[in-house]
């Protein structure tokens, strides 16, 4: 299980492929604030939630100067398929090897009905302008979890 991240941490880099298969990289970023948000799945009741409401506030965000990123272990074609059913404008990439989502400590035990199992933990990651983590949030809600972002941002 991989380390969770912690404010004052560089991100890590990463390369990944979007919902059209472009790649989508941290570095493309720079000199702008990114909101990393990791969920389990595309096509989800609870993702799909979450997804929502950063696109229903993407304007505010972006006229902050934040970008948003939704990271799932999701293929390209699934990726594409969910901001076509949900008209998302949030940028989605694929993680499917999880190597980005272990990178980021947003992948790991998780509890659920008594049971242990790896999975996605939903996290959102706040990275700086310099490319350092400003908050690492874990085991977040999908629903009211975008508000609180944006009172917690100051926004």
């Amino acid at each position: 299980m991989s380390e969770r991240l912690e404010p004052g941490d560089t991100a890590p880099a990463f390369t990944l492929p979007d919902a059209d298969g472009n790649e989508v990289s941290l570095a493309d970023h720079k000199g702008r604030k990114v909101i990393l948000y990791f969920y389990p799945a595309a096509l989800t009741p609870g993702c799909t939630k979450q997804a929502c409401d950063f696109t229903d506030n993407l304007d505010l965000l972006a006229g902050a100067g934040y970008d948003v990123i939704g990271v799932s272990p999701d293929k390209p074609e699934k990726l594409a398929a969910f901001r076509e059913k949900e008209n998302l404008r949030v940028t989605l990439v694929g993680d499917p090897d999880k190597k980005v989502l272990d990178a980021y400590g947003a992948y790991g035990e998780k509890k659920n009905y008594g049971k242990t199992y790896l999975g996605v933990i939903r996290s959102t990651i706040v990275i700086d302008e310099e490319g350092k983590v400003e908050r690492a949030l874990y085991n977040v809600r999908a629903t009211g979890h975008v508000a609180k972002i944006i009172k917690d941002l100051g926004i």
